[in-house]
């Protein structure tokens, strides 16, 4: 039977969870040997939409995603469900479509609507008590309490660090399973954080590239106390970052021949997507 993340939570060693978008990318990350994997709201915007993560994502095309994966790989996912997609109402909905989808865990946000990424300027918050209720709302709508609620306060930016720590208390004493202050501006915050949250539930940090908090590693992080560090949209910017790369290439040889070195051919991809095993099951069916 495969290790649960809320039993892996209490092993001391954090959980790294690479942001995924769509079932390819999650197949790669648990072949690359990742114990959980996290989808990313904003890298469903990027790749579905094309947009940007200022709240034009629903909760049904998160959940459709979430489905497409859970079904292909075995690891848990981490699924970023923003504010709930509405009120202690939506919550509870939302809820039960991540977790029939396969959502180990599901985050919720203390954001106005419209939403944005939380590292992005001109982000509001709900009050606290509005934000209880969406949270005690998932806490009861869930089926299992193998399935976790993570509360996320971007109260930080709006408020200041005491008023985002004094909202986590608040949602801690909700009876949330993890905790997790967005953009910390500095290693201090970070370790003040940690100080005081640390040992009472387990917290997740954050590393975006070029967002407001530092880089660190996995290792770094953990030892500082943080139990879940999540790469969210790390996945989403190498693919840009490749595909812009490839139809340069492309358009101007009008061949893919400069860039074959640097691509899966026919064989090896369907090679990575278990092909031949595919193949091989339907036959018993014949």
């Amino acid at each position: 039977m495969p290790l649960t993340l809320k039993n892996r939570l209490r092993e001391p060693r954090a959980v790294l969870a690479p942001g995924v978008y769509d079932a390819l990318s999650a197949l790669i990350a648990e072949q690359s040997g990742f114990e959980a994997l996290y989808l990313s709201g904003a890298s469903i915007a990027y790749t579905r939409l094309g947009r940007s993560d200022v709240g034009l994502t629903t909760a049904s095309e998160v959940a459709d995603t979430l489905a497409r994966i859970t079904e292909r790989v075995s690891i848990p996912v981490i699924a970023d469900a923003d504010t709930g997609f509405g009120n202690a109402l939506n919550t509870m909905r939302t809820v039960r479509a991540f977790e029939r989808a396969g959502a180990a865990m599901l985050q919720l946000e203390d954001q106005g609507f419209p939403k944005r990424c939380g590292h992005l300027d001109g982000k509001t918050v709900v009050p606290v008590a509005e934000m209880c209720g969406k949270l005690k709302a998932a806490l009861d709508a869930r089926a299992s309490d193998q399935t976790l609620i993570l509360a996320r306060t971007d109260a930080l930016a709006a408020e200041g660090l005491d008023a985002a720590m004094e909202r986590a208390e608040a949602y801690l004493a909700c009876g949330v399973d993890a905790l997790f202050i967005e953009a910390l501006r500095s290693p201090e915050q970070m370790k003040m954080v940690c100080a005081r949250f640390a040992d009472r539930i387990p917290l997740l940090a954050n590393m975006v590239e070029g967002g407001m908090t530092p880089v660190q590693g996995a290792d770094a992080l953990g030892e500082l106390g943080f139990r879940i560090v999540i790469f969210p949209g790390g996945t989403a910017r190498a693919v840009a970052f490749t595909l812009r790369k490839y139809y340069a290439s492309l358009h101007q040889h009008r061949s893919t021949t400069p860039l074959r070195d640097a691509m899966f051919d026919f064989d090896q991809l369907n090679a990575v997507i278990g092909t031949p095993e595919l193949l091989a099951l339907g036959q018993r069916y014949e």
